[in-house]
């Protein structure tokens, strides 16, 4: 998503927030932590507060009316009722089977991020901090029940392994449209070029749908066949691009000022029309195209699955987790074992020969 719209999102959310949110928010804002994630944060910290006033936690009315002091003598009991609460919530409207405890631990962390700042970085007319009490140390993040091997088996069928991932593409490319009504042709055909080349940007890069709606054309060099992105936590990474995804992406750079009406100042690499305007393609309209596309293809999913598919075959060819690991922008390989279990080729060989 643009920089300007995340920009007007906090500030919607900040006018609702309590004082010492808005200072954390000022204070975040000078280190390198993109937008989205500030933004998240803030929608994290919004929920939080609507679950104290809903569970009479707290006499305010409003987020923006809560005391600090109820963060500061908030129990450990308190926070683990709303641990809970989320646990609950996330089954409930979850899809079946799926891994719950990312979407927890995003709202343990913003909490965390709060919490630290409140009680080491901010001075009163003391000196010291607003309070000192940090009840998010006592609260562990969930934890997966599952193993890798339980978790990439079930992974494994929504990824684009072997030569599915050319399939998919060429089915985009020459079959998806048969199955369209002449009206939704229009605009298939139209966008067909940009399409083609986000999904293989992803396949070919391994970037989250984030990174791809925030690049820019001028970070783009098919040359070195190269992507210039900003990561997680604001960081700026430069990212190699399968060689045999580039022509996907040279036949929509060729298209772009004509199909989208571009001009100098249209500095997203991938843009959208609406009433004629280019404007840059946002991230969930990415998901949405690429869920269209794969529940046509096979079975649906989503941009991050194709990240797990440029991770896994990347992880095949090399045998490397730290090679992957830079690929994806990580800065350990404690998230890329899960891809040396997707790879199992070696292990029902080595069954075999027993």
């Amino acid at each position: 998503m643009e920089k300007q719209h995340y920009l007007k999102l906090i500030n919607e959310e900040l006018a609702n927030a309590p004082w010492y949110v808005q200072e954390y928010y000022q204070a975040k804002a000078t280190v390198p932590l993109s937008p989205a994630t500030l933004y998240q944060y803030l929608t994290e910290y919004r929920r939080f507060f609507n679950w104290l006033i809903s569970e009479g936690l707290t006499s305010a009315a409003h987020p923006a009316d809560i005391d600090i002091q109820v963060l500061a003598t908030l129990k450990k009991e308190t926070v683990e009722l709303y641990k809970s609460a989320l646990l609950n919530q996330t089954k409930l409207t979850g899809a079946p089977g799926s891994r719950t405890h990312p979407t927890i631990n995003r709202s343990l962390n913003a909490l965390s991020s709060l919490f630290k700042y409140l009680t080491e970085d901010t001075e009163d007319e003391h000196g010291e901090a607003y309070f000192d009490r940090n009840v998010m140390h006592k609260i562990a993040l969930v934890r997966t029940s599952e193993t890798y091997a339980t978790r990439a088996a079930n992974l494994k069928s929504k990824l684009m392994l072997g030569n599915t991932d050319h399939d998919y593409l060429e089915f985009i490319d020459r079959k998806y449209g048969e199955q369209l009504s002449p009206a939704k042709q229009r605009y298939f055909h139209r966008d067909k070029v940009r399409d083609l080349a986000i999904n293989a940007l992803l396949l070919g890069s391994g970037l989250r749908v984030s990174e791809a709606a925030n690049a820019d054309l001028r970070h783009l060099n098919l040359k070195t066949g190269t992507i210039g992105v900003v990561r997680k936590g604001g960081q700026r990474d430069t990212v190699p691009i399968a060689p045999w995804t580039l022509p996907y992406i040279q036949d929509y750079l060729e298209h772009r000022t004509a199909i989208y009406h571009a001009t100098n100042s249209d500095r997203a690499l991938f843009l959208s029309s609406y009433r004629g305007q280019a404007s840059r393609m946002q991230a969930n309209s990415i998901e949405k195209m690429v869920a269209k596309y794969s529940a046509a293809f096979k079975v649906r999913i989503t941009p991050h699955k194709l990240r797990h598919t440029l991770a896994s075959k990347l992880y095949l060819a090399t045998k490397n987790e730290q090679l992957v690991a830079t690929q994806l922008g990580q800065n350990s390989t404690s998230a890329t074992g899960l891809y040396t279990h997707i790879i199992d080729e070696e292990q029902r060989q080595g069954l075999e020969k027993m």
